[in-house]
């Protein structure tokens, strides 16, 4: 297996796991995999009344690079013009609050850890 669809395959399994932790943590999902123009979001979800874009990010082993550096400036760029996009699609959600979650997944071995983030970014609006 190479390394590319090494990272795929973790990628395929860390999202069904990380919607599983945020349903267990009070997350109800709306949306997964939202293909629209700029991109994809990988979960939409509401916390309450808080609507919330999940970006999910996965490692191998506990050491090395955190997840969460890979959510950097363009990537929460392109972030916020998917969650603009997905807005003018859902007027049902016009006027609610909204936040950028960054859902974490380390694999080790056969262990997963699984870390949210809440309000990873904030952008300007």
């Amino acid at each position: 297996m190479t390394m590319c669809e090494a990272r795929h395959l973790l990628g395929v399994e860390s999202e069904p796991l990380a919607e599983q932790y945020l349903h267990k943590n009070g997350y109800r999902i709306l949306e997964r995999n939202v293909r629209l123009r700029y991109g994809e979001l990988d979960l939409v979800a509401l916390q309450g009344e808080t609507l919330v874009f999940c970006e999910v990010k996965a490692r191998r082993g506990e050491a090395g690079i955190n997840p969460a550096e890979n959510i950097h400036r363009r990537k929460q760029d392109q972030l916020v013009r998917l969650a603009h996009g997905y807005l003018q699609h859902h007027p049902e959600h016009a006027g609610r609050e909204c936040r950028f979650d960054a859902v974490l997944v380390w694999k080790k071995g056969l262990f997963l850890r699984v870390e949210v983030i809440a309000d990873a970014f904030r952008p300007g609006w």
